[in-house]
């Protein structure tokens, strides 16, 4: 310090100036961090939860603040590009107006679209159907790709482009959930990198580097203790299993290969009839629910057939979230006869799940393409699809992905109040043999994160199709939270087979990033293949939704279309993409 003093002496005034001025700014900004990390989302819930469950635990609900905030910035961006445009153009404000086109070369009767809304008399009973099918008073609001017909907004002397800007928004928050997953698995793989490389040099981390010196408050410090004790308990599990399965036999080794083989054909043989039930059930949905809309158009209440056309409006849901339900559950009992390591056999019951759930929805998806594209007997030779069945076929695919969401999140709720909370209450005061061998539920942590992948990639797939759903999204996760948290405290218990959070972490946004890729298909499919809606939607004009890029090329000066052009085709793209 004497000697950094008598160095200051010697220095101008100008350089004294500077040299305070960052050490002010520094610690400015080091207790600006410090009051920042107050503001952190259920920071303190989140730290709770650690040290009574351990790192595994809290790893989940990490991800779940993750979702929250991904869907948030996914809301702001869709709603300030294309809902918020649409909505002041449509009521004049800023001395804006709508700029509508009307289609050319187009036959009279693919611009017919007439949305199911409800007429004369309404019963309260139709207005609760509506909200949970998408149809109705909700079909025309701006949840729905329909609302956006238009092909330009001028706000005061300015002309927006609003069907570039509904396609470049739907790239954007792709992107957006691209690099942001990948910059956080980056993170996740160095901390496993590190991990697996040295099992003593981790154990070395934990013993000499684990405590936290910060920690002064004694509950803070009790918490530590627990997260470091569970820590623990799982690297001595794993040694354990490990020891186990070098001392194995030849013969030992034989029985366990050929269960696994057997075990694998039955998992694939429950694949192959979820996938068949869920295109049966959708094809059947559309044809009938189609008809019962427009039978039920002039007779509203709460009589049998509306109550049966919601029931067929919601089969493919049901069906979907029973698949979903019932393919893990058989999955995570033939798992246990396979014999794997607690990590391992997390991450082969997550990634069967995985393809279960998320092929769902791709089973589903390609069902309704088949009926768009469905133009047998010339049912779409005017218009390129089945604009009889699907006039809006974008707000269709967008009320069976917000059907999706709305059902996921009732089961979410119903499973805690009506499974979890009952069974508690047996557990706790009936002490009959079988009650107390089942015991309270395992908050199991794959089956959890698996839950919020699926509703993730239904979001990820709906955004195009209905623009405010990542709003519906962020509710849904941030409900979410507190109902698992109040459901992990007080009615489940921890699973017996203890999870580190550094291998968790980084495999659970693994899978996020297959849900991205796999959501990538369909909206690219949407976008480049199907045919545009001529009756509504911002693309009624082109032929399909890709069409307004090039469209809008040809309007820039002729050496920036060259270079455009350029890039895009496949002597740069191919190169490009693979470096």
């Amino acid at each position: 310090r004497d000697s950094q003093q008598a160095d200051i002496q010697h220095l101008s005034r100008w350089k004294k100036w500077k040299r305070t001025s960052n050490k002010s700014l520094k610690k400015i900004l080091s207790e600006v961090k410090g009051l920042s990390s107050y503001l952190v989302l259920w920071r303190h819930d989140i730290h709770s939860i650690e040290g009574k469950f351990g790192t595994g635990i809290q790893s989940y609900f990490f991800f779940l603040r993750f979702l929250v905030l991904l869907n948030f910035v996914i809301f702001i961006l869709m709603f300030s590009f294309v809902t918020l445009p649409t909505i002041i153009s449509k009521y004049g404000i800023f001395n804006s107006t709508i700029v509508k086109i009307s289609p050319k070369d187009i036959a009279d009767n693919c611009t017919i679209y007439e949305p199911s809304g409800n007429k004369g008399l309404v019963y309260f009973y139709a207005y609760i159907k509506d909200l949970l099918s998408g149809t109705g008073f909700l079909e025309m609001t701006s949840l729905f790709y329909g609302y956006y017909t238009a092909d330009a907004v001028w706000i005061s002397i300015m002309r927006y482009n609003l069907p570039l800007a509904y396609l470049l928004a739907t790239f954007a928050y792709l992107a957006l959930s691209l690099v942001w997953i990948i910059k956080r698995s980056v993170e996740g793989f160095k901390q496993n990198l590190v991990h697996d490389a040295d099992q003593f040099q981790s154990y070395c981390n934990k013993v000499f580097a684990g405590w936290d010196f910060c920690i002064t408050d004694p509950n803070a410090a009790r918490m530590k203790h627990r997260s470091l004790l569970c820590e623990l308990q799982t690297d001595l599990q794993e040694e354990k299993l490990k020891q186990k399965i070098a001392e194995r036999t030849m013969k030992e080794k034989l029985r366990i290969y050929s269960l696994r083989i057997f075990i694998n054909i039955i998992v694939i043989a429950i694949l192959s009839g979820c996938f068949y039930s869920i295109y049966r059930v959708t094809v059947f949905s559309q044809e009938n629910s189609n008809v019962s809309i427009r039978n039920d158009r002039f007779s509203q209440g709460c009589n049998a057939n509306s109550q049966a056309n919601l029931v067929v409006q919601y089969l493919p849901s049901m069906v979907i979230t029973l698949a979903n339900f019932i393919g893990p559950l058989i999955f995570s009992f033939l798992i246990t006869f396979e014999d794997y390591t607690p990590a391992f056999e997390i991450k082969l019951t997550l990634m069967r799940c995985v393809f279960v759930r998320l092929a769902n929805i791709g089973v589903l998806l390609f069902s309704l393409w088949s009926q768009i594209s469905d133009c047998g007997t010339d049912k779409c030779k005017p218009c390129g699809y089945n604009y009889k069945l699907y006039p809006c076929w974008e707000s269709d695919v967008g009320q069976e992905m917000y059907k999706l969401m709305i059902f996921d999140f009732i089961i979410i709720l119903a499973v805690p109040l009506f499974v979890d909370f009952p069974r508690k209450l047996l557990v706790t005061h009936c002490s009959c043999k079988p009650v107390q061998w089942l015991g309270r539920q395992e908050f199991g942590i794959s089956d959890n994160v698996l839950e919020i992948i699926y509703g993730q990639t239904i979001c990820w797939i709906g955004t195009f199709f209905s623009p405010l759903l990542p709003a519906i999204a962020t509710i849904k996760y941030f409900i979410i939270f507190y109902i698992k948290k109040i459901s992990l405290i007080h009615t489940c218990k921890p699973a017996a087979r203890p999870l580190r959070a550094s291998s968790s972490n980084f495999f659970f946004l693994v899978v996020l990033l297959i849900g991205l890729i796999l959501a990538f298909i369909p909206v690219g499919v949407s976008i480049a293949r199907i045919p545009s809606s001529k009756a509504c939607g911002p693309f009624r004009n082109f032929n399909t939704s890709w069409e307004v890029v090039p469209d809008t090329v040809l309007e820039f000066p002729t050496v920036l279309q060259q270079i455009l052009f350029g890039m895009a085709s496949e002597a740069f793209a191919v190169p490009f993409f693979m470096i």
